[in-house]
């Protein structure tokens, strides 16, 4: 778990994966900052939040105000907004973590993997955010609805992908703080794997009556590892 507390902004926090995870990370002790597009929206968002975590600091921004007031920002919006929302929130994301949780889907084909321009949409916010901004990918194939459920055991691991190895261990340990299981997986580059899961995953809820497909990594860390005789 992160040792450190957080302001974390929820861009798409009246949603159902931002809110999710906006509610699981209040519950952690991380003060939480629902952004949308419209005020009224925001303070919506933020009063719903308030009321299932009492003790959490909690507040609602437009978008651009969110990501500035916040220590980390987190991007849970669809594909087809990721774009003018990156754009609303840029300068307020200069000199920290942003966490993308876009999934390139394109409707109504969600079950057929698209990808967009540079590879991923993870890749894509780097490249459009720059160098002053630690992106990280994470959070693609966990189960929106799940998350709001407190009791309920995610069944899933998170892949985190960032060219920024600390950056990365943050969002490792959000991960942990929402209990779920993280891991390191390489570079910004990687996360067309988890975006791409995602359309696999779909298919499969669909196919075999899953609900909230996920994914797990198999083996334990060290496991390879020889024993000094």
């Amino acid at each position: 778990m992160t040792e450190n507390k957080y302001t974390i902004a929820v861009i798409g926090g009246t949603g159902a994966l931002g809110f999710g995870l906006a509610l699981r990370w209040a519950k952690a002790g991380h003060a939480i900052v629902i952004g949308s597009r419209a005020q009224e929206s925001a303070d919506r968002g933020a009063e719903r939040l308030a009321a299932m975590a009492p003790e959490a600091t909690v507040s609602g921004l437009v978008n651009g105000e969110a990501a500035a007031a916040a220590e980390i920002v987190v991007l849970t919006v669809p594909f087809s907004n990721q774009a003018p929302m990156l754009e609303a929130i840029k300068p307020g994301c200069q000199g920290k973590i942003m966490v993308d949780v876009t999934v390139p889907l394109q409707p109504p084909k969600v079950r057929t993997v698209h990808l967009p321009e540079h590879g991923s949409a993870g890749k894509g916010a780097q490249v459009f955010l720059g160098d002053g901004v630690r992106v990280v990918s994470a959070f693609q194939n966990v189960a929106a609805d799940h998350l709001t459920d407190l009791e309920h055991e995610i069944d899933c691991d998170i892949l985190v992908c960032g060219n920024d190895p600390d950056a990365r261990e943050v969002v490792v340990g959000l991960a942990e703080d929402a209990s779920m299981r993280a891991w390191h997986a390489g570079r910004i580059e990687n996360s067309v794997v988890s975006e791409a899961l995602t359309s696999a995953l779909i298919f499969m809820n669909n196919r075999y009556k899953i609900a909230g497909a996920g994914i797990r990594i198999a083996g334990q860390p060290g496991s390879a590892e020889k024993e000094d005789h």
